[in-house]
């Protein structure tokens, strides 16, 4: 069963605006769902001033259209829709319809844990126009927020160095589901596991916690409540010592890493969740090496993110596991990726032949890019150019994508970086893995973290066609 449909239960086909079922109906009723279309998608701005961002998502994306199917429910919930004068807002036929409907297209798409800059393609949908607009809303839902994520925690990794970051989010996610998959997201991205049970479940992520403020409170001192911990999990045992006092709460653990000793184990160390964290850590650090424990960790959580941990790392502070909770899974300060599903090509139903669509805008970098796009990765830049017009043997120079005049392109190998994933309707097998995606996105980051001006340049052939198809729709 697919992720999606454990996380939420039965179909997901209603995962949509309005507008897509109004458009699906107007189409029907038109004659022309079968009309062949292409769609992509993409962002426009880089989230947290980072220059590119890391693909997730996909995985999803993948279980979704290939399980995409109207329920009894959810067809309906449709025949109870209304129009302005009170009438059925669709007909009985267009429902029937809907019944009968499955993704039957082809997905091309970036890897997971690929580098991705502004306005390239992650995805490129090639389906009849009825099912490659109906599925938008629920394609941007699938990539944005995981993306988003994935970045955040590819950042808080780098800030940490060789040191562990563990999701702890759960509890300030945006809902189950959205936990869930902000887990995921945060492990491709980086993370070295989570807290989460289910994510562990779902995914095979490593899990990984301590105990909370409640089991010391639980009982009536903390030292007492350390040694009930102990004798539980005896190997296991990360003391969280700032419930009360917190340089007591480190002498506290001491004692009972004593007696953990005493009866043959070892304390794994202490968590810090309060305070000057840096000072903290610097305190417990030698209370503990003075005390025999030189090999305890200390871990640190509380409001973390890449600058918190990038600072407390300047500092020289002892901390050598990060617990990243609200911060990494709401992906703060930014709210949201800025992503996009635009059309780009229609098929010819006469001819056969691919007809450019492209959307003009007033406002900067709104505009789109017509024809069916692959994208091609070089050392130095990103090449972007229309299969139908034919593939850069070997470019001399490109095109910047927001306008100026064509930059030299150094020589080299490129590689096509969207491949198919979904075939009529079928995904293709195997799947990369997580772990796959996982590596992917540690060599992506670590690559273009030190160069984020890797440029987009459109092929010369992509460029002739923008500017004669916006001359022909400008008015």
């Amino acid at each position: 069963m697919s992720v999606i449909r454990q996380l939420y239960g039965g179909s997901q086909a209603l995962l949509a605006d309005l507008y897509q079922l109004t458009m699906a109906y107007a189409h029907w009723r038109e004659g022309d769902p079968e009309r062949e279309a292409v769609f992509h998608l993409s962002f426009r701005t880089a989230p947290f001033n980072n220059g590119f961002a890391i693909a997730c998502g996909l995985d999803s994306v993948i279980d979704f259209l290939c399980d995409l199917q109207f329920s009894q429910a959810d067809l309906d919930y449709l025949k109870t829709l209304r129009g302005a004068a009170g009438q059925p807002l669709f007909d009985v036929g267009f429902i029937d319809y809907l019944a009968r409907l499955r993704f039957t297209g082809r997905v091309d798409a970036l890897p997971e844990g690929t580098a991705v800059f502004p306005d390239e393609p992650l995805l490129r949908v090639q389906a009849p126009l009825l099912q490659a607009q109906l599925v938008e809303t629920a394609l941007l839902n699938l990539i944005n927020f995981p993306t988003l994520v994935a970045t955040k925690a590819a950042r808080m990794a780098q800030a940490a160095g060789d040191q562990p970051v563990v999701d702890f989010g759960l509890r300030k996610a945006h809902g189950p589901g959205a936990g869930a998959l902000a887990a995921r997201a945060a492990y491709l991205g980086g993370c070295a596991g989570t807290a989460n049970l289910l994510a562990g479940r779902l995914f095979d992520i490593p899990v990984q916690g301590t105990h909370a403020h409640s089991w010391v409170m639980a009982f009536d001192d903390e030292a007492d409540a350390f040694d009930r911990f102990a004798r539980a999990l005896p190997d296991d045992c990360i003391f969280l010592v700032d419930t009360y006092d917190t340089m007591q709460g480190v002498q506290n653990a001491i004692s009972a890493g004593l007696k953990l000793r005493e009866a043959g184990h070892e304390m794994r160390g202490i968590r810090l969740d309060s305070g000057d964290l840096g000072a903290l850590a610097v305190q417990a650090r030698r209370m503990l090496d003075e005390a025999g424990f030189r090999d305890a960790l200390i871990a640190a959580s509380s409001s973390l993110d890449e600058q918190a941990i990038a600072s407390l790392r300047a500092e020289n502070a002892p901390i050598a596991l990060w617990g990243a909770g609200t911060r990494l899974n709401t992906a703060q300060p930014d709210a949201a990726l800025d992503g996009v599903y635009k059309l780009s090509a229609v098929r010819d139903e006469q001819a056969g032949a691919w007809i450019g669509r492209m959307k003009l805008s007033d406002s900067a970098g709104k505009h789109s890019l017509p024809g069916r796009l692959q994208l091609r990765r070089y050392a130095d830049c990103d090449w972007l150019y229309d299969i139908d017009r034919g593939a850069p043997v070997a470019p001399g120079s490109g095109y910047p994508n927001q306008g100026g005049p064509a930059q030299p392109v150094p020589g080299g190998p490129g590689a096509d970086l969207l491949e198919p994933v979904i075939v009529d309707g079928q995904a293709v097998e195997p799947r990369s893995t997580l772990a796959d995606a996982r590596q992917r996105a540690l060599a992506a980051f670590s690559r273009f973290a030190v160069r984020r001006d890797h440029p987009l340049l459109l092929d010369g052939r992509l460029e002739e066609h923008r500017c004669e198809l916006a001359r022909r729709l400008a008015p």
